[in-house]
Formats: structure tokens, sequence, C-alpha cells
């Protein structure tokens, strides 16, 4: 049965009437959207406790403390602010008054487009729950890059947002793929980016966290979503800003272990060859949704979205940060890595995967600007590629850089790229590392 989508005010108007929801938004950044909407929408007396917000830092920092990063805009900011607007609520709201009342704490820190439109806009959006009177609260967080170049345009997607996270919440939390699914209710597509969600709570007790993270991947709110060693969800900036990232990449699909012998190589060429600190760099496993060639045939019901969490926990267990990602093409991972401000990047990678981008018989028209697009993307953001070679069963034949079949359209380029180190091979490896293709 079609879910039926109200549009905000609505939303907003059916929260404010229920008797039972009642609590507080705080907002620093980007002005009261969310607030504004519920007042609005009328009869906000029933919901709203308290509007707040502090855009000066020095009462910013006395509310909820100095920030030691100096970042505002940050997942920490965000939790500071649900644990102190939430930990007013039960501590001043007490009584028959409030017997009945299900709390909540809804906070943001968002920055929007500067006048000089020089800034990445983006923000944190949480919310601290109960499902029921007295219950222990939940909490639901995600972190959102806002897309449009219009400022207003921004904040009026912060507030519609933010109605959809308090009404998700009360009314959804019992299916967590609709309750992602109504985050985008009433937005526009292309408008904003979910790259990072992570719940917790009674009200979700069997909900696994990677899933959640790998759903918004396949309901195109993001391309990507990056897991620390312990397999939470993590915003790829706070990982991977000025680090030397070694990445190697795998498909969630294949059925051998990931060839780690050749990564450990390339990881000690990499730092030897590109002067990397050991303290600097961070090792990155990539889980790819579909073939790092181009599968045509592979739609995204055909992935087991379970398989690639067990995968991605797997790896994760390695002690390795982990990227799950559906960039088909190495220069896609190049563009987001330069999102994400790393200093230098090291791609690991299957030979064969440049033997088909190095061919122009497996393109179309055009194959020389497709080329000088894939390279451009790759090579101007600092990135080098660390090619381990395969064993060609037909010949029997190792293959490297040195003997691999190349189109004459693509060799100069691709002459260019090895004289001047943007693709060597991995060295000293042993002939167990080597696979078959």
């Amino acid at each position: 049965m079609e879910r039926e989508i109200l549009d905000t005010k609505r939303k907003a108007l059916k929260i404010n009437l229920d008797p039972n929801i009642y609590g507080t938004f705080a907002e620093i950044g980007a002005g009261q959207e969310v607030a504004r909407n519920f007042f609005t929408a009328g009869a906000a007396s029933g919901t709203v406790a308290k509007t707040m917000s502090a855009y000066d830092m020095t009462f910013s920092d006395a509310i909820y403390g100095a920030e030691a990063s100096g970042r505002y805009v940050s997942q920490n900011r965000l939790l500071r602010m649900l644990d102190h607007e939430f930990g007013l609520l039960t501590e001043r709201l007490n009584g028959e008054k409030y017997d009945s009342r299900t709390f909540f704490a809804f906070a943001n820190t968002v920055t929007t487009l500067n006048f000089k439109r020089t800034n990445d806009p983006h923000g944190w959006i949480g919310i601290r729950f109960q499902t029921e009177a007295g219950g222990s609260p939940n909490e639901i967080f995600f972190h959102v890059r806002l897309l449009d170049t219009d400022v207003y345009m921004q904040q009026k997607v912060l507030g519609i947002i933010g109605v959809n996270l308090v009404y998700a919440a009360f009314y959804h939390n019992r299916d967590p793929k609709t309750m992602i699914e109504s985050l985008a209710d009433n937005l526009t597509i292309g408008s904003v980016e979910i790259d990072l969600i992570s719940v917790k709570g009674p009200a979700f007790p069997e909900v696994n966290n990677i899933l959640l993270n790998l759903y918004l991947i396949m309901k195109d709110f993001s391309t990507a979503a990056i897991f620390d060693a312990d397999a939470h969800p993590r915003q790829a900036k706070d990982l991977l800003y000025k680090k030397d990232v070694m990445i190697l990449r795998t498909k969630y699909g294949q059925k051998s272990k990931p060839n780690f012998s050749m990564l450990n190589k390339a990881v000690d060429q990499f730092v030897r060859t590109q002067q990397v600190a050991q303290e600097n760099l961070a090792v990155l496993i990539e889980v790819l949704l579909t073939n790092v060639l181009t599968d045509e045939n592979e739609t995204p019901d055909d992935i087991d979205l379970e398989a690639v969490a067990r995968r991605a926990e797997e790896m994760c267990e390695t002690g390795n940060l982990v990227l799950v990602s559906n960039f088909t093409r190495h220069n896609r991972l190049a563009k987001y890595l330069d999102r994400c401000r790393a200093k230098s990047v090291g791609l690991t990678t299957n030979i064969n995967n440049l033997k088909f981008v190095f061919n122009s018989t497996n393109f179309g028209e055009n194959y020389a600007g497709q080329l000088l697009s894939y390279v451009n993307d790759m090579f101007s953001r600092n990135v080098r590629l660390f090619a381990y070679p395969f064993l060609d069963k037909k010949t029997n034949q190792v293959i490297t850089t040195a003997n691999m079949p190349i189109t004459p359209d693509a060799k100069p380029l691709f002459d260019f790229l090895l004289t001047n180190g943007y693709i060597t091979d991995i060295r000293d490896y042993e002939d167990d590392d080597v696979k078959t293709v």
C-alpha cells in the first residue's frame, strides 16, 4: 500500500495537535527554520516548550560548552545540544501536567551558503525523543549537504527536512526504511544529500546502522557511506581531512578475499614514494555496490544489502576504515576524496581495470574526450594509482604496465602517466600474490 505523503504544514499541524508530543527546538547557524514551520502551522503551544538560537559563539559556549576543535557545525556539537536540551526537559517538566507527555529535543547546527559563495553548505540535524511517557530516550541524527545555490532555498530545505525528522521519529520509528524515505518528503530532487544517519534506543532494537546508511545510497540520497574500524558511520571529512589515504577497491559479491598482501605492499610503496608520515596514514577498504567495470545488467534490486553490510562489517574487523560506494569508475572516487580535502591519495587496483579504461573498443564515440575527462578527474587531485598484476590464463603471462594491451589512441597518454609517476606497478610481489583473470 502506497504511503500517504503529507505536506510540511500538515505534518507540523498533526504533531502540534497531538497532546502527547512536547519538546524543545534548538537551532544554531542558519536560523529558526524548523521551529518557524511549527509556529506557522498553528496550535504550536501544544508542542513547543521552548525554542532558542545562540548565534554568538560566546553565548553558545556558555550553554553547550566550548568545542576543542573550534568547529561548531559538527556531530559533537549536535550531540552536546541534544544532551543539554533533553536534560532540561526531564529536569524541569514534572508533575501531573506532563505525566502523559513524550518529550523530544530537536537540534541542528548548520551553515548555509556565504555571501561570497566560497563555503560548503552543510549541517547536522538530530532529535532525542521518547516513544512512551517517562521512557528511555531514542536518538536519530544525520548529516546533510545543502545543494541549492540560493540561500533562501537552503533555509527552506532545512525547515522542511527538520519537520520531516520530527514526524518520522514519532510516526515512522517502527519502519526504518519508511523513516528514511520520509526525510525527503516535499523536497526537490537534487536539493539535499544525506550522507550519514545514525539511530539508537529502545525504539530501534534490531536496527543495523550500516544497513541504514546503505539504504541511503540505494535511495540516491548519497553516493557513499564511510565507517570507522568499530563499524560506526562517520562523516568522510572527519576521517580523511588532510590525511594521506591509501585505498583498496573490492566488490561486495566477490568470492575471494581482498588481496591484502598486495595492499600491504602498495601501502609500503605509497609511504616510501610519497614520504607519508605513519601517523597521517589512513588505509581505506572500499566495498563497491556494483562491479568496478560497469555491469549494465545489474540493477539496485539485484543487490543484497544485507550481504553488503556483512562484507562491510568483515572489512571493519581488519582494523581499517571502510567505504561503501557506487563509484563505478576510479575518477568518481577521486572526486569524492577531493571533496574530503585529503592530502594525497594512493589507489590500489587490479591492472585489468586499467586495461579496460585504456582500450577505446570498450567505449562509444568521443573516446578521447571521455579519457581526458577521466584522467583530469583522477590525477588533478594528487592521486597515484598502484596497479597489481594478474595472470592471463590464455597466455599464462603476468600482465603489468609494461606489457598491458593498450589501443594506439590511448598509448601516448598512458605513457605520460607512467613516466610522471601517476601510475606505477606494485613491486616486490610474490608469485602467490598474482591472481588469474
